[in-house]
């Protein structure tokens, strides 16, 4: 069985992470964008559903989109101990 850099073992760690938030991100997305679509509403205001979606989906999306661009800024940095990448 072949032994892992630090550096392989960080990339496949970031690739893990990075699917499983992005997955995460779509998939609730997706789900409440259903169910907001396929709930029957009231005419004249907002229903009490699509205010706590709504509610909801916003700190949601920010810490996810937060999350993943932070992996995605901390992949640009350098191990100490990555000495042929320079």
């Amino acid at each position: 069985m072949k032994k892992y850099t630090n550096s392989e073992i960080k990339a496949r760690l970031i690739l893990i992470v990075g699917i499983t938030l992005s997955a995460t991100f779509v998939l609730s997305t997706g789900s409440l964008i259903y169910g907001l679509l396929f709930v029957i509403q009231p005419i004249d205001k907002v229903s009490p559903n699509d205010e706590s979606a709504w509610a909801l989906l916003s700190p949601m999306m920010l810490f996810l989109t937060g999350a993943l661009s932070g992996i995605l800024a901390s992949n640009g940095l350098k191990d100490k101990g990555d000495k042929d990448d320079i």
